[in-house]
């Protein structure tokens, strides 16, 4: 209590103004020094981590060469980074999803699906296929080791749905959900020539169970990577028409049904444990006729309008003007 009175007392003392050899000294008291700092915060609770929020950054040198660093200093450089360094050699890695083509293909017998089996002609061709049947059994075999739940009656099953779906996106346009039922050799053959035009397809039923004629397993690049081809045949009754971009019918009808035969050959890696079984090729036999090509729509184009010749006002030839001349000098 008594030093605040002291100060006070001081204070007044002072602001009066004194003359003498207390004049100086009054004079420096009345100016007040107040000294601000911009550059610190008003509160310093928060300091360390207003200090954590600047980070310095070491920017690289962009000016240098990589032929004027040493291999020592690049390898520092690199170790810094957490790089591994470059090897000498250049590899490309790459995954096969599917082959380029159908080895081994199967060769349809001429009139599948009208020869009855009684008939010489279907005896016949019972007994080819029983002579090609080792190789296909050795071929379900290498796919049994692989999936060891495989089963014909089941894969027909399978396929059938994989062989709807596939025409069913086809219809629709979908590209997306159409590579999952197809594979990358097929797909261009598929979506070749489906643009602009309206394709209407149903299935209707089957004629006969499909079943598999014929089976292959071939390794590409190495032995452990194994592929299977299972050649599938339908006998189904199906719809199909095409409009083109005018809406036009190009091809088929949405009426009438027809029979269809067809060989279609799935294709699976089968030492992938991902892998599933799409639709790779159809097999279209030499000795079938050539069918009709589909209409060729267009569209007329108007004819041009002609414009109308005004026949009152005729101006005449210059051969006409001379006669015309000459008649009125006669005249006069």
């Amino acid at each position: 209590m008594a030093l605040r009175v002291q100060s006070t007392v001081g204070l007044r003392l002072l602001q009066e103004v004194c003359h003498g050899f207390l004049a100086p000294i009054a004079v420096s008291a009345n100016t007040q020094i107040v000294r601000h700092r911009r550059t610190k915060h008003w509160d310093p609770k928060w300091k360390f981590f207003r200090r954590l929020k600047v980070m310095p950054v070491k920017l690289p040198n962009f000016q240098e060469k990589a032929e004027d660093i040493t291999d020592e200093e690049m390898r520092e450089k690199l170790k810094e980074r957490g790089m591994l360094p470059t090897r000498p050699w250049m590899e490309r890695q790459f995954f096969l999803h599917s082959t380029g083509g159908v080895f081994e293909p199967y060769v349809p017998p001429e009139g599948d699906g009208k020869v009855s089996p009684i008939s010489k002609q279907g005896a016949m061709q019972s007994l080819r296929f029983l002579e090609k049947k080792s190789k296909t059994m050795l071929a379900i075999r290498k796919v049994k080791q692989y999936e060891e739940d495989f089963e014909t009656v089941k894969f027909c099953k399978e396929v059938t749905d994989i062989y709807t779906k596939m025409h069913q996106y086809m219809n629709e346009t979908d590209k997306e959900k159409l590579i999952d039922f197809v594979t990358e050799r097929a797909y261009p053959e598929v979506i070749h020539n489906i643009k602009n035009k309206t394709i209407r397809w149903k299935f209707i039923k089957e004629i006969e169970l499909p079943r598999i004629v014929h089976a292959r397993c071939t390794d590409v690049v190495t032995k452990d990577n194994i592929f299977a081809q299972l050649t599938v045949r339908f006998h189904t009754q199906q719809i199909l028409a095409i409009y083109d971009r005018f809406g036009r019918l190009m091809h088929g009808s949405e009426i009438l049904a027809k029979d269809v035969l067809e060989y279609v050959v799935f294709e699976k890696n089968i030492s992938n444990q991902y892998g599933t079984w799409r639709v790779h090729a159809k097999i279209i036999p030499d000795w079938l006729p050539p069918k009709e090509p589909s209409k060729i729509t267009y569209k007329r184009k108007p004819e041009p309008v002609k414009l109308i010749e005004d026949t009152t006002a005729k101006v005449p030839a210059p051969s006409e003007e001379k006669n015309v001349n000459e008649e009125k000098l006669n005249v006069a």
